[in-house]
């Protein structure tokens, strides 16, 4: 498994975002500005989250995005499935049931369920509330997510 752009520039949104002032619509702009992306690339990945319901938008001169929620209510697991899909290792384990044919008679299937099981548990461990609380315990005045 391998996190692509998108899902870690998800990921980056949601915590630029979490980081604001509760309530308050930031522009996308700032926020393409502040982690060094485009607003174009932005422009992709902010209507997946505004669908999955993470996002509530805002147009107008004092428009632009905030969450939908409070940070300690969405996992990284959630936000990097919407931008990603499935975070299974294999094929096989991507919908809820496997239907692999050699389900039954595979030997390395045991294995593949329980590092699936390991990375579904930790990223969905994982909030924006302890995003947000490790980088600033780690980031002083700098501000880079």
């Amino acid at each position: 498994m391998k996190i692509s752009t998108k899902g870690r520039y998800a990921l980056r949104v949601m915590v630029d975002l979490a980081s604001r002032e509760e309530g308050v619509y930031t522009p996308l702009r700032d926020v393409a500005e502040r982690q060094g992306v485009t607003v174009k690339y932005l422009e992709q990945i902010i209507p997946l989250l505004h669908r999955a319901g993470y996002l509530k938008s805002f147009r107008g001169n004092a428009g632009g995005y905030r969450l939908s929620k409070a940070p300690a209510n969405y996992t990284v697991g959630d936000i990097l499935r919407t931008a990603e899909g499935s975070l299974a290792p294999i094929a096989c384990l991507d919908a809820e049931e496997n239907d692999c044919e050699r389900r039954e008679i595979c030997c390395t299937l045991p294995f593949w369920t329980g590092l699936n099981k390991v990375i579904n548990d930790y990223v969905d461990g994982v909030t924006l509330a302890d995003l947000l609380e490790d980088w600033k315990a780690h980031s002083g005045d700098r501000y880079a997510i």
